[in-house]
């Protein structure tokens, strides 16, 4: 009786102590997971997208690409434009904005705004600003 008595208790202790264990591994886990799912920082998802274009026109695409995204993509305050430039760079290596992809009403701000951005476009290009 004794023995059955020790045996339940050994059996007990084990069965808790496993599934402890299981459960402060499991906030670790679930962190490593969600790791994996972070999404990429926007500036470099846009680096990673424009370098391909920029590779034989320029001895550092992703500092000219960084730099677009910093300097020349800051300047234009409005977001629909803004995110349709960048859009452009990243698919294509220049500024580029098509008109159906910005809302109607603001398509008349496409010319002033390749005003806006040509000078620190030109200076990422061809003077690069170093940080």
């Amino acid at each position: 009786m004794l023995l059955r008595i020790c045996s339940a208790a050994m059996l007990a202790s084990l069965v808790l102590a496993g599934s402890a264990q299981a459960q402060s591994q499991l906030p670790l886990e679930s962190m490593q997971i969600r790791s994996l799912y972070r999404a990429p920082e926007p500036r470099d998802e846009f680096v990673r997208q424009c370098a391909p274009h920029m590779l034989g026109r320029w001895a550092h695409p992703e500092a000219v690409c960084g730099c677009l995204h910093d300097h020349a993509a800051a300047t234009v305050d409005d977001p629909d434009l803004r995110q349709a430039l960048l859009r452009g760079i990243s698919e294509t290596g220049v500024p580029t904005i098509e008109t159906d992809w910005v809302p109607s009403s603001k398509q008349s701000e496409i010319g002033p705004t390749f005003t806006k951005i040509a000078k620190p476009t030109l200076q990422c290009m061809f003077e690069p600003i170093s940080n």
